[in-house]
């Protein structure tokens, strides 16, 4: 198993296998805590070759620098057959996330596990911003 992309962003979709992602990020910065992004989605692209046909379990977290969860897991079940005529198989998983909330400004982490181990990791900076005095 390999991760060719990995990345937060504002929107993705599947068109026939291609991954198409919008507004990719890795900042967030804003004027109050907790922090919330309302809308968002892990956009994932992964390769599998014939040794890894099965059921597997991605498993994505997402924590503060400290380990502590902001959120449930999310896993999911995934099913690989790599076609005969082919020595590998591309998968592509959009997972979205509706109020991500981020209590504190920091380095948080999207971390990509499959079967338990992981695999990746997508960074994610909170920034706390002042407005200017009027």
């Amino acid at each position: 198993m390999d991760i060719q992309i990995a990345t937060l962003c504002d929107a993705a979709n599947d068109s026939q296998g291609k991954l198409n992602i919008l507004g990719a990020f890795d900042t967030l910065a804003t004027t109050k805590l907790p922090a919330a992004y309302y809308q968002c989605c892990i956009a994932l692209r992964m390769t599998f070759n014939k040794g890894e046909e099965g059921s597997h379990k991605l498993k994505i977290n997402i924590g503060d620098e400290d380990g502590k969860p902001v959120m449930p897991s999310i896993e999911i079940g995934v099913e690989i057959a790599v076609p005969d005529e082919t020595s590998f198989l591309s998968r592509n998983f959009i997972i979205n996330i509706q109020q991500l909330t981020l209590p504190k400004p920091g380095l948080y982490s999207v971390d990509v596990f499959m079967d338990n181990q992981q695999k990746g990791s997508i960074p994610l900076h909170v920034k706390l911003m002042t407005l200017p005095s009027q």
